[in-house]
Protein backbone atom coordinates (compact mmCIF):
# COMPACT_ATOMS: atom_id res chain seq x y z
CA UNK A 1 0.00 0.00 0.00
CA UNK A 2 1.15 3.39 -0.52
CA UNK A 3 0.12 7.05 0.96
CA UNK A 4 -2.14 9.49 -1.69
CA UNK A 5 -2.84 12.93 -1.02
CA UNK A 6 -5.84 14.71 -1.99
CA UNK A 7 -6.43 18.43 -1.84
CA UNK A 8 -9.39 20.16 -2.77
CA UNK A 9 -9.91 24.14 -3.16
CA UNK A 10 -12.58 26.75 -3.21
CA UNK A 11 -12.56 29.47 -5.61
CA UNK A 12 -11.10 31.65 -3.11
CA UNK A 13 -7.86 29.44 -2.56
CA UNK A 14 -9.12 27.95 0.73
CA UNK A 15 -8.79 24.30 1.06
CA UNK A 16 -11.74 22.24 1.56
CA UNK A 17 -9.83 18.61 1.94
CA UNK A 18 -6.16 17.94 2.44
CA UNK A 19 -6.43 14.01 3.05
CA UNK A 20 -4.11 11.12 2.90
CA UNK A 21 -5.71 7.92 1.86
CA UNK A 22 -3.92 4.31 1.24
CA UNK A 23 -4.32 2.43 -2.07
CA UNK A 24 -2.38 -0.08 -3.46
CA UNK A 25 -1.71 1.02 -7.55
CA UNK A 26 -2.73 4.49 -9.08
CA UNK A 27 -5.64 2.89 -10.48
CA UNK A 28 -7.11 2.10 -7.31
CA UNK A 29 -6.46 5.97 -6.19
CA UNK A 30 -7.92 7.20 -8.79
CA UNK A 31 -10.98 5.46 -7.57
CA UNK A 32 -10.74 6.09 -4.25
CA UNK A 33 -10.39 10.04 -4.75
CA UNK A 34 -13.01 10.19 -7.01
CA UNK A 35 -15.43 8.53 -4.12
CA UNK A 36 -13.91 10.61 -1.56
CA UNK A 37 -14.75 13.66 -3.60
CA UNK A 38 -18.51 12.65 -4.67
CA UNK A 39 -18.96 11.73 -0.96
CA UNK A 40 -18.25 15.45 -0.23
CA UNK A 41 -19.79 16.82 -2.95
CA UNK A 42 -16.15 18.22 -4.47
CA UNK A 43 -16.19 16.69 -7.51
CA UNK A 44 -16.56 20.18 -9.40
CA UNK A 45 -14.22 22.54 -7.87
CA UNK A 46 -10.69 22.28 -8.20
CA UNK A 47 -8.95 19.25 -7.04
CA UNK A 48 -5.54 17.12 -7.16
CA UNK A 49 -5.01 13.64 -5.97
CA UNK A 50 -0.79 12.95 -6.51
CA UNK A 51 1.11 9.98 -5.63
CA UNK A 52 3.87 9.10 -3.46
CA UNK A 53 6.14 9.99 -6.24
CA UNK A 54 4.69 13.25 -7.18
CA UNK A 55 2.69 11.87 -10.08
CA UNK A 56 -0.77 13.70 -10.72
CA UNK A 57 -3.37 11.19 -10.34
CA UNK A 58 -6.66 13.21 -10.73
CA UNK A 59 -6.80 17.27 -11.43
CA UNK A 60 -9.58 19.34 -12.19
CA UNK A 61 -9.77 22.75 -12.87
Amino acid sequence: MQTYKLTAFSPDGEKLIDEAFQAENDQHAKELGSNLLSEKDLQEVTHRCTSPRGKLILFHR
